[in-house]
């Protein structure tokens, strides 16, 4: 399905700026909230905007005798999840608890998969131009729940603390680092995001912090990459800094490029770059230190005696996978095989399962390429200008699958279809019906047209010797009758007839 696309190899982000050649090396881990309506553990709400602790199950907030106990439909979407992503399901995974002492996490550890994660090894294409794209790997996806919220900003002496988000079920993916430059890391959260979408495992909202990333920046020599990728030995890379809870891919980016600069920096100034837990700070466009980085030891990892190890079977598996949606790639590349779409045209309707789900009900039946040209630049272009999504469009497919196909039987021209649409969009109705009322039917007989033109003509002989030693100037009569006509005319009769008249 992905033969259309060409895979580069990994390259090296070089650092303007800095004395000497250094390359930038990144993984991701990227927190996503499982789409669930209820906690991982539990069965409270998970609900966003409720009023603070008003979605607390006894075992989120860690009373003394709660149990958990698993919720299937959180292990079903990460299954689904590592099917979409062409990993490894593993049958057997166990649960770990994670020992931290933090106000939003009253049971003093975290419930996660450390040893045993339920999804092994797997893969994202990212798009790079089109039909370029660059493999990155992904190492594992392990469920886990999330912690409450501290809140400092509603008492100058107090914090707070809601619990809402604690037991809520995340999916933590963790990349190889295979991600070489700022842009091709948000372009790695991008596509992840997207197929995140389509597969319905989790809705993407990074302003909800139900998807936020965690950046793993270093710096190296040039070729300690490769050295790398031939023995697996980390150390080539450099020491590593982390990026916690970056929610914008803008500001991915830009936390990449500083801290890159800054390690470079050091580097150059004969220092050693500390691995440590670095927050970004958009207003100053800098990382500053958080805490000194934890390796796992530091959590006291054990398993969790409060749940059996998860075993699932083969045949449930296979089910999950025989339900799964057509993916983004191979959305893409059926778009441009059955309707001749461009890879640009076909990547930007498919960017969300919403859209692509639009455009193909406008371009069923239909000629795709005139489709796509009305979804994109009228459609998508008017949304834009009103701060509008596809969901909150005032024109259904059907709507603007109807325009689609007045202009196809040649009822009405492309500029009369223009006027229709705006009519559509702010009054509404029925397109055929309102070609009909409003007589904005395009006039195809061709006698009324060559009469129309003889007018024109026999009322400006100057500019028809102009015409006749400059044909490109015959555009002019086309204009003319078209005006005369009040837009209605069929353009390809007017531009014959013009032709004909003229002796062109």
């Amino acid at each position: 399905m992905l033969d259309h696309l060409a895979f580069e190899a990994p390259k090296p982000s070089r650092i303007s700026g800095a004395k000497e050649d250094w390359e930038l090396v990144i993984g991701m881990e990227v927190h996503a909230q499982v789409s669930s309506k209820a906690k991982l553990f539990s069965g409270a709400s998970t609900q966003f905007g409720a009023e603070p602790n008003a979605n607390v199950a006894f075992v989120d907030a860690a009373m003394p005798g709660m149990l958990p106990v698993i919720n299937e439909f959180c292990v079903e979407q990460a299954v689904r999840t590592g099917l979409g992503l062409k990993a490894d399901i593993n049958l057997f995974s166990a649960f770990d608890r994670k020992n931290y002492f933090y106000p939003d996490q009253p049971s003093g550890y975290q419930i996660s998969q450390l040893y045993h994660p339920i999804v092994g090894e797997g893969e994202i294409i990212v798009d790079m131009a089109p039909g370029v794209a660059r493999r990155v790997r992904i190492e594992r996806i392990h469920l886990e729940q999330d912690a409450g919220k501290s809140i400092h900003d509603m008492d100058p002496n107090m914090s707070f603390v809601d619990l809402n988000r604690a037991g809520v079920a995340l999916m933590e993916i963790v990349s190889r680092p295979d991600i070489r430059g700022p842009e091709e890391a948000a372009a790695y959260v991008t596509k992840l995001r997207q197929i995140l979408r389509y597969l319905g495992t989790c809705d993407g909202n990074m302003q909800n912090g139900n998807l936020r990333a965690d950046v793993n920046v270093s710096v190296c020599r040039p070729g300690q990459y490769e050295k790398y990728v031939e023995t697996q030995d980390f150390s080539h890379l450099g020491t590593r800094c982390e990026i916690k809870n970056m929610n914008s891919m803008r500001f991915i980016q830009a936390a990449i490029d500083f801290e890159a600069r800054r390690q470079i920096a050091i580097l150059e100034d004969g220092g050693e770059v500390e691995q440590e837990t670095r927050l970004y700070d958009p207003d100053k466009n800098e990382t500053r230190s958080m805490r000194s980085k934890e390796e796992a030891h530091d959590y006291r990892y054990f398993p969790c005696p409060d749940l059996l190890p998860l075993e699932i079977e083969q045949a449930w598996v296979d089910d999950i996978a025989a339900a799964l949606p057509e993916l983004p790639d191979e959305k893409k590349a059926r778009f441009v095989k059955d309707f001749g779409l461009s890879e640009y045209d076909a990547g930007v309707l498919t960017a969300d399962w919403v859209n692509a789900d639009y455009f193909e009900k406008v371009a069923e039946g239909r000629d795709g390429k005139m489709a796509a040209n009305w979804v994109i630049n009228e459609l998508f272009g008017r949304l834009k200008k009103d701060d509008r999504d596809i969901t909150e469009s005032p024109v259904s497919p059907e709507q603007l699958g109807a325009i689609v196909g007045l202009i196809q039987k040649g009822d009405i021209s492309g500029k009369i279809a223009k006027d229709l649409f705006e009519i559509v969009y702010t009054e509404g109705g029925d397109p055929a019906q309102i070609v009909e009322d409003r007589g904005m039917k395009q006039v195809t007989d061709t006698g009324a047209i060559e009469a129309a033109v003889d007018e024109v003509i026999a009322a400006n002989p100057a500019q028809v010797e102009k015409a006749q030693q400059n044909p490109k100037l015959a555009g002019w009569f086309v204009g003319q009758v078209m005006k005369a006509t009040g837009g209605k005319a069929n353009p390809k009769a007017v531009n014959e007839i013009v032709s004909a008249k003229l002796g062109l």
